[in-house]
């Protein structure tokens, strides 16, 4: 004999009344119980609903069964009306669903048979990019491109098309929203509309203060929704890595797509800053066997069963070019292989670098102020790239001439006066390189553009001319930027055949594969000097982005060559 059929408390089976249910709060289920003994409903409240007020009811606890009490069964009773509304209400939300949803594949249906067709009456569409939309008002145009927003509101259809030019409201309506088709558009999805180009209505807003009344559409290509579509792939606040991975949508963004816009403008807007002051372009190799920057940072690759690197930098190259072309620039990718974490580093960055000839020290100093300020005044002004620094970095103050000049030693001075120590956490002292940290420190809280110069021979390259006045330093200079730091590294070059000779012994060069660079002191001598921006640097400044990663359009640096 079960627990439940044993006599408890005066009540046995035998003394349960005809047609009682079972109630038993730690075994029952009120869903899939039928309140027998052996599958007893959970709660009082569903013993009464199911099997109604009349019905005797038996609470089993701890295997002792008892009557119901009256206290409880009014409880009960209480609750069996809540499920009973519940699922009234539950009844009811389904029987609308239901209609909801007939409604709803009737209107599918509908739509299914809605067919898009341009009018033939209406006049030719004149196809254009969205850079020009502002100069074809009140006309009828065709436009291609990428749906960047999709919202529906009222029978109407808002889509922001892009297509790399610019971006644009277009409204569908009547027939072109209610189509089947225009339900299965999705972001990131390529479609072609034509329609007036017409004013926003008054009290609204659309980029540009224009919209797109659409009366023909076609779709070129669906991009996926669910789990492939783009919000998924690309997320906002995801982690930088995921993003990196998903470059080639994540480009698709405002930010974005917005600093590379701002990079095309400045490297545009330096080489027509260099043809103004007279320099050549020119395109030096970067597949080198020679170094210029130090050979722990050199990648190195097989050339026909030859050892080479990729260049460092064009600078030696460019060199060559001046007794042949006068001053010179490149704007060339270089390669360091650096394993550094920070910031301001990459292993593959744009270099822009020039050589110039028959110059001092600040004729160079001059010249690098100059190019900096007029290339930053041309992207500012220009019309797409000037908007986008504003909207980038709001309040952005162009530099103004003169920099600041100051030299090592003063630095050294400042930063130990402020309580800056060196890389050891000591004061500083004459030979210690500047690190990042304590540049940036010194050039924030100054607050201008500053030529830090005269850096000692020993922490600098061996091509670097010493200074006549003090032979511990060289005729160098890193130019520094409040928010950013170091964009920009140049000297005046050894000119002396000797003296270069001795620069290579002492920094362990075999100087015979350098043959060519040397001549360059045999084959009539002349001073001159040079220096190399880095463009990422230069953006991450002008568009206030916290890395460089954020200014290349596929970044590589530490283990990242991928996409």
């Amino acid at each position: 004999m079960s627990e439940i059929e044993k006599k408890v408390e005066g009540l046995s089976l035998a003394d349960i009344p005809a047609g009682a249910v079972f109630v038993d709060g730690d075994k029952g289920k009120d869903e899939a119980g039928r309140g027998g003994k052996d599958a007893p409903y959970e709660t009082a409240g569903f013993a009464v609903y199911s099997s109604g007020e009349a019905t005797p009811i038996v609470i089993v606890k701890d295997g002792q069964m008892d009557l119901i009490s009256a206290s409880a069964l009014k409880k009960a009773k209480k609750n069996a009306d809540g499920i009973a509304k519940k699922v009234e209400k539950a009844a009811k939300a389904a029987e609308q669903q239901a209609a909801k949803d007939a409604e709803e594949a009737k209107k599918v249906e509908a739509s299914k048979n809605i067919v898009i067709k341009e009018d033939p009456s209406l006049p030719k569409a004149t196809k254009i990019k969205l850079r020009n939309v502002a100069a074809h008002k009140n006309t009828r145009v065709k436009v291609q491109g990428w749906i960047h927003r999709l919202r529906s509101q009222k029978g109407l259809v808002f889509i922001v098309l892009r297509d790399g030019t610019g971006y644009l409201q277009c409204v569908l309506s009547g027939d072109l929203a209610n189509a089947y088709s225009t339900s299965q558009l999705t972001m990131e999805s390529t479609i072609a509309l034509s329609g007036q180009l017409s004013p926003v209505p008054e009290g609204k807003s659309a980029p540009g203060g224009v919209e797109l009344a659409a009366d023909y559409y076609e779709i070129i290509g669906l991009a996926p929704a669910g789990d492939e579509s783009i919000t998924n792939k690309v997320q906002e606040g995801a982690d930088p890595s995921i993003l990196l991975d998903q470059r080639h949508l994540a480009l698709r963004g405002e930010t974005l797509s917005a600093v590379m816009k701002v990079r095309a403008s400045l490297l545009r807007a330096i080489r027509q800053v260099y043809d103004e002051e007279g320099l050549t372009e020119v395109t030096p190799p970067c597949m080198v066997q020679t170094q210029v920057e130090g050979g722990s940072t050199l990648f190195g690759l097989k050339y026909y069963g030859e050892e080479a690197f990729l260049t460092q930098s064009s600078q030696l190259y460019l060199e060559t070019c001046c007794p042949a072309l006068g001053d010179v620039y490149c704007i060339q990718e270089s390669f360091r292989a650096e394993r550094s974490h920070t910031r301001r580093h990459l292993s593959e960055y744009t270099h822009i670098e020039a050589e110039l000839a028959f110059l001092t020290f600040d004729d160079m100093l001059d010249h690098i102020e100059k190019v900096l300020v007029e290339t930053v005044k041309k992207v500012l002004e220009d019309p797409i790239a000037g908007p986008l620094v504003e909207q980038l970095n709001p309040g952005f103050q162009a530099p103004e001439r003169p920099f600041l000049r100051m030299d090592y030693i003063s630095a050294l001075d400042w930063l130990n006066e402020h309580g800056i120590p060196n890389e050891e956490g000591e004061k500083f002292k004459f030979g210690d390189d500047i690190a990042e940290a304590a540049e940036r420190k010194m050039t924030d809280t100054i607050g201008r553009p500053i030529f830090l110069t005269r850096f000692p021979l020993e922490i600098k390259s061996f091509y670097m001319k010493k200074c006549a006045d003090d032979e511990r330093v060289t005729e160098s200079v890193d130019v520094l930027m409040p928010n950013v730091g170091e964009i920009t590294g140049g000297s005046m070059r050894i000119d002396d055949l000797d003296e270069l000779l001795a620069g290579f012994k002492r920094e362990g060069i075999d100087p015979s594969a350098y043959y060519w660079f040397s001549d360059q002191r045999k084959y009539g001598t002349y001073p001159h000097g040079g220096y190399g921006l880095g463009t990422e640097r230069i953006l991450a400044w002008l568009c206030d982005r916290f890395t460089v990663r954020d200014c290349s359009l596929y970044p590589r640096f530490t283990g990242r060559c991928k996409p």
